[in-house]
């Protein structure tokens, strides 16, 4: 959310937990500040979206930086919405690293320890949205923090439980039938089918939905009512 796509209105009706971009890969203070006071207005839970300072790509191509650089990079936006939150009379809730930096960082223990110091350095109460079964899971715990694990519903898995890359074809879903069915079957069946047919056995404590996608509003409010339709419960995840 706050990454210029012009729906974050409407997508508000339907969500529980926004992630809010935090100027580096898309937004600033003022996309921050709209974005926050939408939430607030729909009683949707408030997080940091942190991702690489790389606009022309949206965050979305890898990069090479140290453990160092990426704990000072996703400090610095969690402080800078933070403090746009706490100037509104409300709470930052969770922080879930965007694009690049969060495939990146599920697949390296290195990065994904940077990053889970960096929301223990700003608050030790967030909540770190981490790739279902990932290391970060792993490196979050390690340093005391509560985790949500965190599945896709717009996105295509691959046998080892990462995500396809976007590179690759049908990377994305685009039929909302198909994501209402994947979106399911991860929360009851706690399992997904990667695209070679393999049965991945995960845990879905939240579902991200691209407010990017072009279906994003269609898919939100589909992937609401089947899932209240098949009486799963839906409200954000808070810290306790």
């Amino acid at each position: 959310m706050g990454e210029g796509c012009g729906n974050d209105a409407e997508l508000m009706r339907h969500i529980s937990s926004a992630n809010i971009a935090c100027g580096f890969h898309a937004g600033n203070e003022e996309t921050m500040k709209a974005t926050v006071e939408l939430a607030v207005e729909n009683g949707v839970a408030i997080g940091a979206h942190p991702g690489y300072a790389d606009r022309e790509n949206f965050g979305r191509l890898p990069m090479d930086l140290s453990a160092q650089e990426v704990k000072e990079i996703v400090s610095e936006q969690i402080s800078t919405l933070r403090s746009i939150v706490t100037r509104k009379g409300t709470k930052l809730t969770h922080v879930k690293p965007h694009g690049a930096l969060y495939n990146q960082a599920a697949r390296s223990s290195a990065l994904s320890a940077a990053i889970a110091d960096a929301v223990y350095s700003q608050d030790p109460h967030l909540i770190l949205f981490c790739l279902s079964g990932s290391v970060m899971i792993v490196e979050a715990h390690r340093r005391g923090l509560r985790t949500a694990n965190e599945v896709f519903a717009d996105r295509t898995y691959q046998a080892d439980g990462s995500l396809t890359p976007r590179t690759q074809p049908n990377a994305l879903i685009e039929d909302t039938a198909t994501a209402v069915a994947q979106a399911l079957s991860m929360i009851q069946k706690h399992s997904v089918t990667a695209v070679d047919g393999t049965i991945v056995n995960l845990t879905a404590d939240t579902i991200c939905l691209h407010g990017d996608g072009s279906h994003a509003v269609e898919f939100a409010t589909a992937l609401r009512d089947g899932l209240s339709s098949n009486g799963v419960k839906i409200a954000p995840i808070r810290p306790s």
